[in-house]
């Protein structure tokens, strides 16, 4: 038997919470129990009952929806947020407070079913990892947006997790390298390992982090470690360290 998850729609708009509802209707276990008109509104909601899902607007008149989200994470209560804004700007935003994804209006159909399914996946993976913790502890999730703000000539850009090759931390700084481009990140090697897709993204050595579908060659050396030439266009030489070697190649069906 599926999971029905408890959805709270916050838009100062009734024609935008409207379409979300109708959008929304043909998914059988997601359930609109809610909607609230600004954030007060919401966060007495959010109070009396526990929501899974907040389908959240940016701009609303008082409290806007950046705000409603640090007052949540600060009162300790975690509904899985997806902002819905006409505001591209706001994307960068939404990466400090945590939100799942970023829906521009008007909505499309296959944008939302996109969100949907990485919503439910990730709280079905939630409870699966609170039936199985021998703590009984909530097993932590680390939200994503599939995308990394880096900065780059003056300016942040987005860059699509299947756009980056490698990952490499170095003295106080962070490099993202794409195709035929370097990036530098906000974030450590540490964060983006939680931030990144983890069927994706591999550390394979304490300075370097691995998109293990562009590695094109294994090259083995003497004392155990590996380098992995990866499709950029330079086809630059990862390292493996001893210690991740073998776990690389069970990765790769290479395990012998």
């Amino acid at each position: 038997m599926s999971n029905t998850y408890k959805i709270l729609i916050v838009d100062d708009e009734y024609p935008a919470r409207q379409e979300l509802r109708y959008l929304l209707k043909d998914y059988p276990n997601l359930e609109i129990v809610g909607e609230a008109t600004n954030a007060g509104e919401a966060m007495q909601l959010i109070n009396a009952l526990d929501y899974s899902i907040l389908f959240l607007d940016i701009q609303m008149p008082g409290v806007d929806g950046l705000e409603l989200c640090r007052q949540l994470k600060e009162s300790g209560k975690s509904p899985l947020v997806v902002f819905v804004t006409a505001h591209q700007e706001y994307a960068i935003d939404a990466f400090d407070v945590n939100a799942v994804d970023y829906l521009l209006k008007p909505v499309s159909e296959k944008k939302l079913q996109e969100t949907v399914q990485k919503i439910i996946s990730r709280l079905e993976a939630t409870k699966s990892g609170e039936k199985t913790s021998d703590s009984g502890n909530k097993a932590e999730t680390s939200p994503t947006l599939e995308v990394v703000p880096v900065d780059y000539q003056g300016k942040t850009i987005l860059l699509k997790e299947q756009d980056i090759i490698f990952i490499n931390a170095s003295n106080d700084y962070t490099e993202i390298k794409t195709y035929n481009k370097k990036y530098l990140s906000r974030f450590t090697l540490k964060e983006l390992e939680k931030r990144l897709n983890p069927n994706l993204f591999y550390r394979c050595h304490r300075s370097y982090m691995v998109n293990i579908k562009k590695v094109r060659e294994v090259v083995p050396l003497y004392n155990g470690t590996l380098l992995l030439t990866v499709d950029d266009m330079e086809k630059t030489e990862v390292p493996v360290s001893r210690s991740q070697a073998k776990k690389v190649k069970k990765i790769l069906g290479i395990d012998s």
